[in-house]
């Protein structure tokens, strides 16, 4: 008995000896080991680069707590194991889950406060094996820094999606919604956006936004071109202190002074957002009495440049099967008018099915009245972003358009060798100027011919960049159609845009990350509730109870003697 007692003692001594010792390797030694199929948990490095820029307390609070729903659940959790993976590598970093509904007596006063901050709650219908309730859920986190204050939006809009399918693709962009929030924060801004004005570009309002989108992640400012008929080289100096320049839905031709401007900032490194309509049509000249308008080529003096940059928009519209939702009065019964949903074909909802890092696991991208775009050969890197459905077709202008066409029937031989019209191109190279063997708009002494690499992306329609006014002429949320009631992932797409010119491809290559997120079928639990509260919960206390009975038995066969 003494010796069994003695190397007991030496047993113990060695496990904490090799505890102690592990403990001190662990504070030298850091690491986190995800065994997730899809590494789920394994952080980016870009994520691991914002983390280490936190060098004060980041309070992030989470409003997801209480009585959720299964699929909300889900969310919740791998919103905390994931907050606790960034925790994990910088202690400055305190989360909390709260619940805004918790008291009733302030639960009011709390939504109101939250929805002044942009927050807006879901509703959600939860189906407990037949009986339905609605739940109100907020899924949304607010991360405050240096007196500096985010929202973290956590459940991402999949237009036509179930609350399921919504979960899901709100996992996978979780790690980026969380990681674009600390961004913008933590960093500090350095990059500048130029909005140029001049040329009968969209009013701030109608793109606001976007703008305030932007701005807060890069400095942003309005430049007019209206200077360079008096000051061109002065135009061109101010223009070259910007990185980015949007040019949204032009609706005036340029002059040549203002191209060699445009021309010289792109081959001196500036980057550029081209959002063009080559044919001058609008939905809101369609609401008349005739119920028609006239669409015609719109001439922005511009095509000669696009040309030398490789590219050509054409003065056509696109006609796509796959269009948008438009309600449309169909009569009057009684005192009410009767509306009824209509497929718009002029309104190409645009999937992407590229994988580039812009339109990876982006949801339905809505257009108006979009232009076709032919790409020509000059040895620029030419990708297509977006382009329309296999069943769509080039209309010529000038040519009529009428709300009556929602009634037309039409035939798959009519799209037999047509349609994947390229809407959104991507241009990476090194670009000559448009004025390279050609007489100077104005007199340049460091006039370049052509350029470093460099790229720029031209969406053929200024609308995608439009955001809608309600009754009180206020914006809403940019890619929202108040006509249908659906929201597109318009403002994601172009932050993308801007984002990848701008060279902050990482925070989008963390949006393109793939996960497997297993969730359990509703239907088949229902249909074997029983069986499964018996797999779930009887099964492994069964396991236990067993265990616990073969480990008496074989402790009082061992010792009983």
């Amino acid at each position: 008995m003494k010796t069994a007692k003695k190397n007991n003692i030496k047993s113990v001594i060695f496990i904490i000896a090799v505890l102690l010792l592990l403990n001190l390797i662990g504070n030298f030694f850091f690491h986190r080991f995800d065994l997730t199929k899809d590494k789920r948990y394994t952080l980016s490095t870009t994520s691991l680069n914002i983390i280490k820029q936190i060098e004060n307390p980041l309070f992030i609070k989470v409003y997801m707590q209480g009585n959720l729903p299964a699929e909300f659940k889900r969310l919740q959790q791998e919103t905390r194991q994931l907050l606790e993976e960034f925790q994990a590598y910088n202690k400055n970093i305190i989360f909390e889950f709260v619940n805004p509904l918790e008291n009733k007596d302030e639960s009011m006063d709390q939504i109101k406060d939250l929805y002044r901050k942009g927050l807006t709650p879901i509703n959600i219908t939860v189906d407990d094996k037949g009986k339905q309730s609605q739940e109100m859920v907020f899924p949304w986190a607010i991360a405050v820094y240096n007196n500096k204050e985010v929202n973290i939006p956590l459940l991402k809009n999949i237009m036509g999606a179930t609350t399921t399918q919504k979960v899901v693709g709100s996992v996978q962009h979780l790690e980026y919604s969380i990681a674009e929030g600390l961004n913008k924060i933590t960093k500090a801004k350095q990059k500048k956006i130029a909005i140029i004005k001049g040329n009968g570009e969209l009013q701030d309002i109608l793109m606001a936004k976007f703008l305030l989108q932007v701005r807060e992640s890069y400095f942003i400012g309005p430049f007019t071109l209206d200077s360079v008929s008096n000051n061109p080289m002065g135009s061109l100096q101010a223009l070259a202190k910007y990185d980015l320049a949007v040019i949204a839905k032009p609706t005036e031709s340029f002059s040549e002074e203002e191209k060699q401007v445009l021309d010289q900032f792109i081959i001196n490194g500036g980057k550029t957002l081209w959002l063009i309509d080559q044919v001058s049509a609008e939905m809101d000249s369609l609401y008349n009495s005739a119920g028609s308008t006239l669409a015609y080529p719109r001439d922005l003096n511009l095509n000669d440049m696009f040309f030398k940059y490789g590219f050509r928009i054409n003065p056509d519209i696109v006609k796509d099967e796959r269009g948008s939702p438009i309600k449309l009065a169909t009569g009057e019964q009684g005192s009410a008018t009767q509306y009824q949903q209509f497929n718009w074909k002029y309104a190409p909802q645009v999937y992407p099915n590229s994988n580039h890092p812009i339109v990876k696991n982006l949801g339905g991208i809505k257009f108006d009245f979009a232009n076709p775009i032919d790409t020509l050969k000059n040895g620029i890197k030419k990708t297509v972003l977006l382009q329309s459905s296999p069943y769509s077709k080039k209309i010529g202008t000038p040519a009529e358009i009428n709300l009556n066409s929602v009634s037309e029937e039409t035939d798959a031989s009519e799209y037999q060798t047509k349609g994947n019209f390229p809407l959104a191109v991507l241009l990476e190279g090194s670009f000559n100027s448009m004025f390279e063997n050609r007489v100077l708009a104005f007199k340049q002494s460091a006039f370049k011919s052509f350029g470093n690499e460099n790229k720029m992306i031209v969406i053929a329609d200024g609308d995608l960049i439009k955001n809608q006014l309600d009754k009180n002429l206020q914006p809403v949320e940019l890619g929202y159609d108040q006509r249908s009631g659906n929201l597109y992932d318009n403002k994601d797409f172009l932050m993308n845009c801007v984002n990848y010119l701008l060279d902050d491809s990482g925070l989008i290559n963390i949006r393109s990350k793939d996960l497997d997120l297993p969730l359990l079928d509703k239907e088949k639990v229902y249909k074997n509730y029983t069986r499964t509260q018996f797999i779930t919960i009887g099964l492994p206390i069964l396991i236990l109870l067993i265990f616990g009975a073969i480990f008496t038995f074989i402790r009082k066969r061992k010792y009983s003697a």
